[in-house]
């Protein structure tokens, strides 16, 4: 499972928001089910920035979500994402999708 945040930063604040966003990382890449991730800026426009993460499943990054260490370090920074969508499913070649369907047995 593969994690896109934007960030839209006044230049200004970039290497503040740089510093914050690496300790988000950091919080993230010690739990279980981190695979990899990677900070970046965008080379046309200094105000973008993004934190892309790969996760074992769904579920490691929902429960990492939910640890203290990831609510103290990393939740203040994310909850400044651009509000989209950001979680997608690797779509390899032969790999079974997500079906979208309501998902309560009642």
């Amino acid at each position: 499972m593969i994690v896109v945040n934007r960030f839209r930063v006044p230049e200004a604040d970039g290497p503040a928001f740089r510093e914050d966003l690496q300790r988000a990382h950091d919080a993230l890449a010690a739990r279980p089910g981190f695979l990899t991730g990677t900070l970046g800026r965008n080379v046309d426009d200094p105000e973008l920035w993004v934190l892309t993460t790969t996760w074992e499943h769904v579920g490691a990054y929902r429960r990492a979500l939910s640890s203290y260490d990831v609510k103290l370090h990393a939740v203040a920074t994310l909850g400044r994402a651009i509000e989209e969508p950001s979680a997608y499913e690797v779509a390899g070649p032969g790999t079974d999708l997500n079906i979208q369907q309501t998902r309560s047995l009642g």
